[in-house]
């Protein structure tokens, strides 16, 4: 059943819907020694602090048009960060009919709807390779909210928020609420694929599959970056200071590094 800003379900008391999404995203590098893999580590500390974290989950928020009630946030010794938002319900307004349509969401924008029991949080990885070559950082957050509006609105924003190579994206609605006559709704919204809210310009730079679980309102999205720029991927230095071997090396294993992580195996033993 579709939402629209002039037809919603009319219920039986709050919405008590959980939805949750999971976006885990993935930035790899090519660091060939010590001091390139220290560099790259406090490039992404200084870049992905828990203060900037927490400014993004802000964001989320009012993108979900939720109170902040709490917030905990620690950066970590040697590396890494993590930030909960702890939201409450907003005040009711009127949103437009684009916020219950399977499509991507604002980048930051104001939008004010019942939110209950809700929370967001952020983790960071970094982590490298024993023999130096590949460093990866990765950083999980959750979007868990009880209300109309689906977290996968946030998604438009927190792709823009990081620098991604590889994305894994979860997203399931949990529980049920009932409508004024006792039915049970177990979804209140189409969806058919999370690739429905990843804009048009992210969405073609990414190969993408899909494992759902329509009858479970189970949802999962796959993403792994088309082509890249080798000098994104190099700390210290640019590509034109490689031999061509080299080039072709280190290309290859950044590739390899994406591909593992894409499929979840190890593809050279």
């Amino acid at each position: 059943m579709k939402l629209t800003h002039k037809e919603r379900i009319e219920l039986h008391g709050f919405n008590n819907l959980t939805k949750s999404l999971s976006f885990n995203m993935y930035d790899i590098c090519f660091t060939r020694t010590k001091e390139e893999r220290e560099a790259y580590l406090n490039y992404i500390d200084e870049q992905y602090s828990a203060e900037r974290l927490t400014q993004i989950l802000k964001d989320v928020a009012d993108i979900i048009g939720a109170h902040v009630l709490n917030i905990a946030s620690q950066d970590f010794e040697p590396a890494g960060a993590s930030v909960t938002l702890l939201v409450s319900e907003a005040p009711v307004e009127h949103a437009p009919s684009e916020y219950f349509e399977e499509s991507p969401g604002p980048v930051v924008e104001n939008v004010v709807l019942q939110l209950d029991k809700s929370h967001v949080t952020v983790h960071t990885y970094p982590e490298y390779h024993p023999d130096e070559g590949i460093s990866t950082f990765r950083a999980d957050i959750d979007v868990s909210t009880c209300g109309e509006i689906s977290p996968l609105k946030a998604l438009n924003h927190l792709i823009r928020s990081f620098e991604t190579d590889v994305m894994i994206i979860d997203y399931r609605v949990r529980g049920f609420t009932r409508n004024k006559d006792g039915y049970k709704l177990f979804i209140d919204h189409d969806i058919s694929s999370i690739q429905n809210y990843i804009p048009e310009d992210i969405a073609e730079q990414f190969d993408m599959i899909d494992v759902n679980v329509y009858q479970e309102h189970i949802f999962h999205t796959k993403c792994k970056l088309r082509e890249f720029d080798l000098n994104n991927y190099l700390f210290g230095y640019t590509k034109d200071k490689l031999t061509p071997d080299e080039h072709i090396e280190i290309t290859e294993r950044i590739k390899l590094e994406m591909d593992e992580i894409f499929y979840g195996k190890n593809i050279v033993e």
